[in-house]
């Protein structure tokens, strides 16, 4: 590894879970960080060499590598991710497991290099969280996102206690809204406002097409930040994907429901792998 690979690791504070198996790979969401997915990790210590980072501006990445015009598009996170796994020597075969805005990224990487991936997982996806009526829901209308940017502006720990347990869905773990809450407050505000408008007001629905690698669809069964109708949308457009809905309430089941998640993981990569693979639609409770 080159002295920039060095920096790569350093800047997006990259880690390695297991040295051996196939590349498992970890996208946080929107005021996330690498820890949220420490629920999921455990199940694939033995099979799969897993690597972990955080964008730079999240989580404990160089703050100072900071760019507010890369990173006022979803695409300067995309290629976060595609330089780690040039600086990790990784060039194919992974399989990218995303949360939220992430699948937006995740998909934007993927079409930026498709060789790389072999597979992307996207739990609560929404390409677009703005509605578009009559042929689009993404769940808000223009107001309520300029709304919430506003509040962002006038009052930042007020805006993260009153998004976290928005994000956290009715999960009767109250400590899922507290661990995001706690991670929305201890993101830079500008980082946090530059990452939140890059979020919220992205519209990738046209790039869709553009995809080439298999998806599987990890929907919430109750979302409000992405709809039942976001799911089915993107399984009609995504070509190869698999929908599965999971019997959970809330944004972030990788850390409510995490055996669902590594349950449909383990299924879809099994099952990806057999011949015959055909995708549909499933309900998971």
């Amino acid at each position: 590894m080159g002295h920039s690979g060095l920096d790569i690791i350093k800047r997006n504070n990259v880690h390695i879970v297991g040295d051996s198996g196939p590349v498992l790979m970890y996208a946080h969401g929107f005021g996330c960080n690498q820890k949220m997915w420490t629920r999921v990790t455990p199940a694939f210590e033995t099979t799969h060499r897993q690597v972990l980072f955080d964008y730079v501006g999240s989580g404990q990445s160089d703050l100072s590598a900071f760019n507010v015009k890369r990173y006022s598009h979803l695409q300067g996170y995309a290629d976060d991710i595609m330089e780690i796994c040039d600086a990790l020597e990784i060039s194919s075969g992974v399989t990218l497991v995303c949360h939220s805005v992430s699948s937006s990224i995740g998909l934007l990487a993927s079409i930026s290099r498709p060789q790389l991936f072999q597979r992307l997982v996207l739990i609560g996806p929404n390409p677009c969280f703005l509605n578009h009526p009559p042929d689009y829901f993404g769940g808000f209308e223009r107001t309520d996102l300029d709304d919430l940017l506003s509040l962002m502006d006038q009052n930042y720990i007020g805006w993260a206690h009153y998004l976290a347990p928005v994000v956290a869905g009715e999960s009767l773990d109250s400590a899922v809204a507290g661990e995001l809450s706690d991670s929305f407050c201890s993101t830079d505000p500008l980082v946090a406002r530059t990452f939140a408008e890059a979020t919220f007001y992205a519209d990738n629905r046209a790039e869709l097409p553009l995809v080439s690698r298999p998806c599987l669809i990890l929907q919430h069964s109750k979302d409000t930040l992405a709809p039942l109708s976001v799911g089915e949308y993107l399984h009609t457009h995504l070509k190869g994907s698999t929908l599965k809905i999971l019997e959970a309430g809330g944004h972030c089941a990788h850390i409510s429901h995490p055996g669902l998640v590594v349950e449909a993981i383990k299924a879809y990569i099994a099952d990806s792998a057999s011949p015959g693979h055909e995708t549909r639609a499933v309900w998971m409770s």
